[in-house]
């Protein structure tokens, strides 16, 4: 059940970070474009706005990604003094560290998002883009990013709870670093 849990979250997130750097590649093609266009007195217009939306979109859905590829910064000079199990006590405090910091961030990200639903707030651009469309992709990647860190949660303590300490690094632990046992 863990590995099928497991492949499943890592295919998800590969397609989306697919999907995310597509997303990403064209608008730099956008950008790219509007900024020829200026040189000859013409321009899409909104590339600046557009392209900070996009920029929210994208780090809010790579986040889940980095996760999966054990890619978030992880400060460990203390985990490395510790041998195996206390190792695996300290990748659990972090996950659910991070399950409950973005549960509690996607919680926020849901009230900015009512709010402009229920204002029906728009940019104060030229654009006047509705910004619950922009605040949806935002939203919507914090919530997929908080399921999955609560997911990798539940799979390190039954991990830990059965104590295959190997598995559980494999998945939780950090990467790059020279381990030696204490």
């Amino acid at each position: 059940m863990i590995d099928n849990i497991l492949m499943a979250l890592r295919h998800i997130n590969r397609r989306i970070a697919l999907v995310v750097g597509a997303v990403l590649v064209v608008t730099i093609v956008f950008i790219l474009l509007d900024i020829t266009l200026r040189q000859f007195g013409a321009s899409f217009g909104g590339s600046e706005e557009i392209s900070g939306y996009v920029m929210a979109g994208v780090a809010s859905w790579g986040l889940a990604f980095a996760l999966m590829e054990q890619a978030h910064v992880r400060i460990d000079f203390v985990r490395l003094r510790f041998r195996s199990r206390g190792r695996a006590l300290m990748d659990l405090i972090a996950i659910l560290a991070l399950a409950a910091t973005s549960s509690v961030i996607a919680i926020h990200a849901w009230t900015v998002l009512s709010k402009t639903l229920v204002r029906g707030s728009t940019a104060n651009t030229f654009l006047e883009t509705p910004l619950w469309i922009p605040q949806s992709v935002w939203f919507s990647g914090w919530v997929w990013f908080a399921v999955s860190s609560c997911l990798m949660a539940l799979l390190t303590a039954t991990l830990l709870l059965k104590r295959d300490l190997k598995r559980l690094d494999s998945i939780v632990g950090t990467r790059g670093e020279t381990e030696t046992e204490v």
